[in-house]
C-alpha cells in the first residue's frame, strides 16, 4: 500500500476514535465551561483571621443606588468607616463573615454566558457599563493589612430548588456558579452593632417616665403635653393613677430598652462632645445648629428639650437614663426614612446618678455612678437613630395603656 494511502487511513481511524469517544464521554468533548469546576473560588485565602476590611455594596433597585458599607479595622479597633468610623465590636463578626466565605467553591459552573448574569442576580452593582437595573447582585470585597484583595465576589439569586445554594460570579468574570453557602454579609449599620445600646437589663428598671409633649416650633410652645408613670415593685408594674391597665405594651417598651439597637448614629461636633464627657453643654452656635438640625432645643435654664418628647428610665443602682427623640431621620444606611413601624428618628441619651435613688432601691452606689460615667462617655459623641418600631414601642401614650 503506497505511504500516502496508509497515512489517510490512519487519519481516518483516528477521526472515527474521537468521535466515538466524544459520544461516550460528551463532557471531555467540553473541557473548557468546566475546566475549574469543584476548584476552590481563592486557594490563597486560608486565614479567617487575615482580613483587615470587608466592603459590602448592595443595591437598591426602587432608587436605583448602590449602598457601601464598610467596616476596616484602623488603630487598633474596628470602625465602620462609612459611617463616620462608628466604633462597633466586630471582631467576633468579622472572623465569622470570613470563615464563611473562606472556603467556598466552584461547585457547579451555571453559564459562561455575560448574558446570563441577569437571571442569575450576579450583575456587579458597581458596572457602570451595564444600563439595566435588575439582576444586580451584592458584591463583597475582603482585604488584608496591606490592601490586598483576599476574596471578591458578587453573591446572586438562590438557587431554584436547592436550598443552601446560591448562584455566585467573581467580579470581572464571564462564569456563574451555583455555590452551596449560607454567607450572606450585610450591608445595613444595625446588623454590626451589638444589641443592647443602653447596657440595661429589663429586670433591674425600677420607674420609667414618659412625658410626651411635640414642640410647635411656629408658634414656639409644647402641643400634645402628657405624662406617664410606671414603675415596677417585686416584679408587678403599676401605672399612676389607673388601677387596671394593658401590661403588653409596658413588656414591649422595657424589652425595647433592654435591646435597643440603633439603625444609624451621626456624629456630634467635637465641642459638644467634649462638653458632654464633662457632664455639661455650653451654647455655642455650632452645637445649637447641630442641636436644632436634629430636632433637640437647649432652652433658658438650660434644660433641652427634643421634638417628640422624652423617656427618662430609673434602674436599681440609681443610673437614670434621659432618652430624647428629636427630627425624623431623612437619610443613613437603611436607604429609607422610615422603618415598617414607623418614621426613623433622631435620639440623643444622656446618663446620670442619684445616689438618693440607688439607697432607696437597695442598689450597689458606686456600680451605678461607673456606669453612668462610662455610658455617658459613650454616649457623648454621637446622635443615635432610632427605627421607627422601637421609637413607637418608646413613646407609649395613656391610650396605648
Amino acid at each position: 500500500m503506497r505511504e500516502p494511502v496508509k497515512t489517510g487511513l490512519f487519519a481516518a481511524a483516528a477521526l472515527a476514535l474521537a468521535v466515538v469517544a466524544a459520544l461516550v464521554e460528551p463532557e471531555s468533548a467540553t473541557p473548557g465551561i468546566m475546566s475549574d469546576q469543584g476548584e476552590a473560588f481563592y486557594p490563597g485565602f486560608t486565614d479567617p483571621q487575615a482580613p483587615r476590611s470587608i466592603e459590602v455594596i448592595d443595591y437598591d433597585e426602587a432608587t436605583a443606588t448602590a449602598r457601601p458599607f464598610k467596616v476596616q479595622f484602623q488603630r487598633g479597633r474596628w470602625l465602620i468607616s462609612t459611617h463616620h468610623n462608628y466604633p462597633v465590636d466586630a471582631g467576633e463578626r468579622m472572623a465569622k463573615a470570613s470563615a464563611a466565605l473562606i472556603d467556598l467553591k466552584k461547585d457547579l459552573v451555571r453559564s459562561d454566558s455575560p448574558a446570563d448574569h441577569a437571571q442569575f442576580g450576579v450583575v456587579d452593582p458597581l458596572d457602570q457599563k451595564v444600563t439595566g437595573l435588575a439582576g444586580r447582585g451584592k458584591r463583597v470585597t475582603l482585604r488584608g493589612a496591606k490592601g490586598e484583595v483576599l476574596a471578591d465576589y458578587v453573591f446572586g439569586k438562590p438557587v431554584e430548588g436547592k436550598p443552601g445554594q446560591r448562584y455566585v460570579r467573581v467580579p470581572g468574570g464571564k462564569r456563574t456558579y451555583a455555590v452551596k453557602t449560607e454567607a450572606d454579609p450585610s450591608a445595613r449599620f444595625g446588623d454590626w452593632v451589638d444589641p443592647g445600646l443602653l447596657r440595661i437589663a429589663a429586670s433591674s428598671i425600677r420607674r420609667v417616665t414618659i412625658n410626651n409633649y411635640s414642640i410647635d416650633e411656629t408658634l414656639g410652645r409644647l402641643s400634645n403635653v402628657e405624662t406617664l408613670v410606671l414603675t415596677q415593685e417585686k416584679d408587678q408594674w403599676k401605672l399612676a393613677g389607673a388601677e387596671k391597665f394593658n401590661l403588653a405594651p409596658v413588656k414591649a417598651l422595657t424589652a425595647a430598652l433592654d435591646g435597643l439597637k440603633p439603625v444609624d448614629a451621626r456624629p456630634k461636633p467635637a465641642e459638644m462632645a467634649e462638653d458632654l464627657r464633662k457632664g455639661q453643654m455650653r451654647l455655642s452656635i455650632e452645637t445649637a445648629m447641630a442641636l436644632r438640625q436634629n430636632g433637640f432645643f437647649l432652652v433658658q435654664g438650660g434644660r433641652l428639650l427634643a421634638k417628640e418628647g422624652e423617656v427618662q428610665v430609673e434602674t436599681a443602682d440609681g443610673l437614670v437614663y434621659s432618652l430624647r427623640f428629636g427630627e425624623v431621620a431623612t437619610s443613613g444606611t437603611e436607604g429609607k426614612p422610615a422603618s415598617a413601624g414607623g418614621e426613623n428618628r433622631y435620639l440623643f441619651a444622656t446618663a446620670g446618678f442619684d445616689a438618693a435613688r440607688a439607697a432607696k432601691y437597695g442598689g450597689d452606689a458606686a456600680a451605678g455612678q461607673r456606669r453612668a460615667d462610662e455610658l455617658n462617655r459613650r454616649f457623648a459623641d454621637w446622635f443615635y437613630v432610632l427605627s421607627g418600631a422601637d421609637f413607637q414601642k418608646l413613646r407609649l401614650r395613656r391610650k396605648d395603656l
